[in-house]
């Protein structure tokens, strides 16, 4: 019954290429389906992933590295029974432990690589010990009793090696217990709306119809979205909704391919059926809301192993097909159609991950109803000014889904920065109603507060911002900036203080403490203030104008000079570096040099405050000067 074949070559067909050739035939087709995204940007998640991600980038190669190392630890269980020819034994015990240890690699890149030690077991129960369910099925009905003798399973060593799987994945799922801990993650019900049905069967109708879509997405992969949460599929809550059609479609096609894969007298047909099978549904299960709940409706990447499955089953397909018609040429046509569609959709979307406003203007046409799709393309054109049609988008993420705090903290800041402070408080008042511990809206909302000169309410509102992230250095700067308008000095700047603790290169809070001391005539202090913050960012030309503006009221000309020339090097359209520059001169007696910036500076914006007067002044005591002499 369970007899161990080692020759795996028919079991997993070989292309009739070279081997050569054929590497280099994926090599120039994967080039070409991703070449034309080499340069584009980081997009949506890579920014925290990639660009903001200080301990390793590598984290958003996750996916790849998992099927990577799922690979490797497959190939080298089969290893383990190519050596066995050479050792004269049954398998390589070396190769099934390495197997493991990859597998655990595959998992510590991504959870779902842990799977591959249950695709093992089932490769080598199913198709290198040949295990015949149907004969088994067959012995269970006629009470054959030699099933009762185990020795089928230790022949081969197949006992041993679902033993040596067994213990390797509990060890791995132990240590990952022992690193992580074994709370999941906190998802909301607008990441995965089925899991929070209460009846059972919406739950497990809408489950189903989930795997149907992933199976569509695999046969045709034209509807892609970034991400499909929010409203992005509604769900199914009665029999009658056509989409129930998707769902039996599936289970046909799955049981029919699963009886054949396991009932089929072809030996061969088992074989193949069981491996592309596996490839299908075994990595996907992790995905599947059966063991745990996830925090995502449907996610195009937990398709990218399973797709090894379903490309074993379509080739197989067609070489069935291919066997029983005299029209071998259409057969080839087909595939080679195809890979040509499929290439042309790859190139398509690639194109379309270059940057983000081609990305999130994908999804519209896809997910119209998903608010977060709406939110990141409002959110975009924020980012490049266009406010008003940021504004049409943030409103229309809020219609989708009327809880969406960070579409109406988004929302309230633009209308808060239009000056439509009534709008932006009543936005943000109901995003913190809503999600009381949203400790971005509170600042913001003590912000548009401070701007209606609530100030009592304003600075409840920021530290309440603090007491929901208690390293907010933003927070503390405009609570500053509140304390300064309140004529609070010592607060002001222990705010302040706090803000550039928790943030070393906060440039404004760095500045207003310099200028704060400047203004109540503290400039010994303000001046250690400057020197300090220049230590910490010594490139910031603000940071250099305003101790040059201090150390040039203390009278020490030539050091704050030398700042006031850094600070136009590094900025030279200031208007404001060059006018204050023309009055350190001008204090110092330098008057040539006074005209020739204050000139500079009004040149550059005739309106600046206090230069032209100061330029005026300037010219009158020339002219004195020149009278005098003459």
């Amino acid at each position: 019954m369970a007899e161990v074949d080692v020759n795996l070559d028919h079991v997993i067909p070989t292309t009739i290429l070279p081997t050569y050739s054929a590497k280099l035939l994926v090599a120039f087709v994967s080039f070409v389906c991703f070449a034309h995204s080499y340069d584009g940007d980081f997009v949506f998640d890579d920014s925290e992933a990639i660009v903001n991600n200080k301990v390793a980038g590598i984290v958003g190669r996750a996916d790849l590295l998992g099927a990577l190392f799922f690979l490797l630890s497959f190939l080298g269980y089969c290893q383990a029974f190519r050596e066995s020819n050479k050792e004269g034994t049954q398998f390589s015990t070396f190769w099934v432990l390495l197997s493991i240890l990859l597998s655990a690699v595959a998992m510590l890149c991504k959870e779902q690589g842990i799977t591959v030690l249950g695709f093992n077991a089932v490769f080598d129960a199913l198709v290198i010990g040949k295990l015949n369910i149907l004969e088994i099925i067959q012995k269970v009905r006629h009470k054959d009793k030699s099933l009762e003798n185990i020795g089928w399973l230790k022949n081969g060593g197949l006992l041993f090696r679902m033993t040596l799987l067994f213990s390797g994945g509990a060890t791995i799922l132990y240590m990952r217990w022992r690193i992580m801990g074994t709370g999941p993650p906190a998802f909301t019900e607008v990441d995965n709306p089925a899991s929070f049905a209460d009846s059972i069967f919406v739950r497990a109708i809408n489950y189903n119809y989930y795997y149907s879509l992933n199976a569509w997405l695999l046969l045709c992969p034209w509807w892609l979205c970034f991400d499909w949460s929010m409203g992005c599929i509604p769900l199914i809550k009665s029999v009658s909704d056509w989409r129930i059609i998707a769902l039996a479609a599936l289970w046909f096609c799955l049981i029919g391919l699963i009886c054949q894969a396991l009932c089929s007298e072809d030996s061969h047909k088992r074989r193949i059926l069981t491996l592309g099978l596996g490839f299908l549904i075994i990595p996907f299960l992790p995905a599947s809301n059966l063991f745990f709940r996830v925090g995502f409706v449907v996610a195009e990447r937990v398709i990218y192993l399973p797709s090894i499955g379903y490309c074993v089953l379509l080739t197989y397909g067609f070489g069935i097909l291919s066997k029983h018609t005299k029209k071998k040429k259409l057969i080839a046509a087909t595939v080679v159609g195809i890979l040509l569609i499929n290439m042309a959709r790859c190139i398509t979307r690639c194109s379309q991950w270059r940057n983000e406003d081609l990305l999130f203007r994908s999804a519209l046409t896809v997910c119209p109803l998903n608010a977060k799709v709406h939110y990141n393309v409002g959110k975009n054109l924020a980012d490049q000014g266009d406010q008003t049609a940021a504004i049409r988008y943030y409103r229309e993420a809020v219609r989708l889904n009327p809880k969406y705090v960070h579409a109406m903290n988004n929302l309230g800041n633009i209308l808060k920065e239009r000056n439509e402070l009534q709008e932006a408080e009543e936005l943000l008042s109901l995003a913190v109603q809503i999600q009381p511990d949203f400790a971005a809206a509170w600042m913001n909302l003590g912000i548009v507060q401070n701007s209606l000169r609530r100030f009592g309410e304003a600075e409840r509102s920021y530290w309440t911002a603090i007491k929901y992230r208690r390293k907010y250095p933003d927070c503390y700067y405009n609570l500053g900036r509140l304390y300064a308008d309140l004529n609070r000095p010592l607060d002001a700047l222990n705010a302040w203080r706090n803000a550039t603790f928790l943030k070393p290169e906060h440039t404004l809070a760095w500045n207003n403490m310099i200028i704060l001391l400047d203004n109540t005539g503290n400039l010994a202090q303000a001046e250690a203030v400057g020197r300090e913050a220049l230590e910490l960012i010594p490139h910031d030309h603000s940071i250099m104008f305003s101790l040059a503006n201090v150390l040039g009221k203390s009278q020490k000309y030539k050091e704050s000079e030398a700042l006031f020339l850094k600070a136009i090097k590094a900025n030279p359209s200031a208007a404001s570096y060059h006018g204050n520059l023309a009055v350190l001169y001008h204090r110092w007696g330098n008057f040539n040099l006074a005209k020739k910036y204050y000139e500079v500076s009004l040149k550059l914006d005739p309106l600046a405050p206090g230069t032209k007067e100061n330029y005026n002044l300037l010219k009158r005591k020339l002219e004195q000067l020149q009278t005098n002499s003459v």
